[in-house]
C-alpha cells in the first residue's frame, strides 16, 4: 500500500488546528485537533511511500509504534485515503494505450465520490465491462453516446435509421462532415473518436454481455417527454434499466430512470397523466401522428445541456448509486432554464407490478436511499 490524501481534494486549514480537505459541503471533511507532528505525517501521505518507510519516518518525528496506523485507518474511514500501490483494476484500465491519462480527471472526481482507497479506480475498471445502447443519434444521442464512450464505458451501441441531417450536427456529438451519412455508421465512428485512446469497441469473450443500461434518447423529444409504453414493454419483460432523456420543443427532459418492478414505467407515466387530464390520449394521438414540424425543435445549448446530464445520470447508475432521475423525470424550459424535479410514483393499475411492491425496496426505497445520500454532511475527525 502506497497511501495518499486524494488530491482531488483542495485542502485549507480553517485555523491552527483543524484543515479542511474538500470544497463543497456533500464531500468536505474537517479535519482536528492537529498538531505539528500530525501535519508533518499528512504532509508525507503523497503516494510514493509504502507503510513500512512512511513507518521509519513516524518513528524519526518520534511517533509511536501504532500512531501511523491509527492515523490511516482514521483517514481512510473520512474518505480522504487513496492507494496509488499496483491494483488489478488499474491493470484493466491501462490496458489501452493513453487511456489512463484520459480519464485521470475522471478518477480524481470518482474518488471523491467513492471514499474507499481504490473505489475510484475499480469503477473506472468496471465501466470498461459494460454495455449501454442508446437509442437515438440526434443532438442529444449522439452527446450522450460520446460522453458515455469518453468516460470509459466499453461498449456503447447507437441506434438509430436514416442519415445525418445538417440539424443534427452539435458540438460533442456528429460533426458537419458526417451530413448525409447514415446515422448508426456516424455515430459508431463518433463513439470510437470519444474513447480513451481512440479505441476501437471491446470484443466480448463469451457470450454477447447483457445490456447494462438503454438510454432513450430519440430525435423527436416528444418520444422522451411522452414516452410509448409498448416500445418500453421490452426493457421492463428483460428487466433492463432505462433512462429517457430528449428536448420537446424548449423543454428539456431527463427522466425517469425506470428500474423495472421497482420503480414508475412509461406506462405508469402514461396512466398519471391520463388521469389528470381525460383529454390526454388525445392530444397525444394527434402529436404522434407526424404533423409536427419535419426538423424537432432544440436549441444547441439546451440540447448540450440535457445530454451532459444525461450521461452524469447514467454514470452515476453504472457506477452503482441511484441518480435523482430514479423515478422522477428532470424539466428545465426555455429562457428561466429552471431544473425542477416532477416524481413520478407507480400507477396501481399498471401491469408492471411496481405499485404493489410492499418490501420497502421499491420506489419509496429508492427514494430514501438516494435521499440518505444527499444528506451526507461534514465529517469531523479528531486527528
Amino acid at each position: 500500500m502506497h497511501p495518499m490524501v486524494k488530491p482531488a481534494l483542495r485542502r485549507a486549514w480553517r485555523d491552527l488546528q483543524y484543515v479542511q480537505f474538500g470544497v463543497a459541503p456533500a464531500h468536505a471533511v474537517v479535519v482536528g485537533p492537529v498538531d505539528t507532528t500530525t501535519g508533518s505525517l499528512l504532509g508525507l501521505l503523497d503516494g510514493t511511500r509504502g507503510v513500512p518507510l512512511l513507518r521509519e519516518e513516524a518513528r524519526a518525528l518520534g511517533v509511536p509504534d501504532g500512531w501511523l496506523e491509527a492515523l490511516l485507518d482514521r483517514l481512510a474511514e473520512a474518505g480522504l485515503l487513496e492507494d496509488t500501490a499496483g491494483d488489478r483494476a488499474a491493470d484493466a484500465v491501462r490496458r489501452d494505450a493513453g487511456a489512463l491519462d484520459r480519464l485521470r480527471a475522471d478518477v480524481g472526481s470518482l474518488s471523491v465520490v467513492h471514499r474507499r482507497p481504490g473505489g475510484a479506480i475499480r469503477r473506472l475498471a468496471a465501466r470498461g465491462g459494460m454495455r449501454v445502447q442508446v437509442r437515438g443519434a440526434g443532438r442529444v444521442g449522439a452527446s450522450v453516446a460520446a460522453l458515455l464512450s469518453a468516460a470509459g464505458v466499453g461498449r456503447v451501441e447507437v441506434l438509430d435509421g436514416g442519415r445525418v441531417e445538417p440539424w443534427d450536427v452539435a458540438p460533442g456529438g456528429v460533426p458537419a462532415e458526417a451530413v448525409g451519412e447514415r446515422r448508426d455508421v456516424a455515430a459508431r465512428r463518433l463513439v470510437r473518436r470519444s474513447a480513451p485512446g481512440g479505441r476501437a469497441p471491446r470484443e466480448s469473450v463469451g457470450p454477447e454481455p447483457g445490456l447494462s443500461l438503454v438510454v432513450v434518447a430519440p430525435r423527436d423529444g416528444l418520444a422522451a417527454y411522452a414516452p410509448d409504453p409498448v416500445t418500453a414493454d421490452a426493457w421492463l419483460g428483460t428487466g433492463t434499466p432505462h433512462l429517457f432523456a430528449g428536448v420537446v420543443e424548449a423543454t428539456g427532459v431527463v427522466g425517469p430512470l425506470v428500474l423495472p418492478g421497482d420503480t414508475a414505467c412509461a406506462r405508469c407515466v402514461d396512466l398519471h397523466r391520463t388521469d389528470a387530464d381525460p383529454a390526454w390520449p388525445r392530444l397525444l394521438a394527434q402529436w404522434r401522428s407526424g404533423r409536427g414540424g419535419a426538423v424537432p425543435a432544440g436549441d444547441v445549448g439546451l440540447t448540450a445541456a440535457v445530454a451532459g446530464l444525461t450521461a452524469a445520470h447514467a454514470l452515476a447508475f453504472l457506477d452503482g448509486d441511484p441518480p435523482a432521475s430514479t423515478g422522477t423525470r428532470w424539466e428545465a424550459s426555455s429562457p428561466l432554464l429552471e431544473w425542477r424535479a416532477l416524481r413520478v410514483l407507480p400507477h396501481a393499475e399498471c401491469p408492471c407490478g411496481a405499485a404493489r411492491r410492499e418490501d420497502g425496496r421499491g420506489a419509496a426505497g429508492v427514494e430514501r436511499e438516494r435521499a440518505s445520500g444527499a444528506r451526507r454532511r461534514q465529517d469531523t475527525m479528531a486527528g
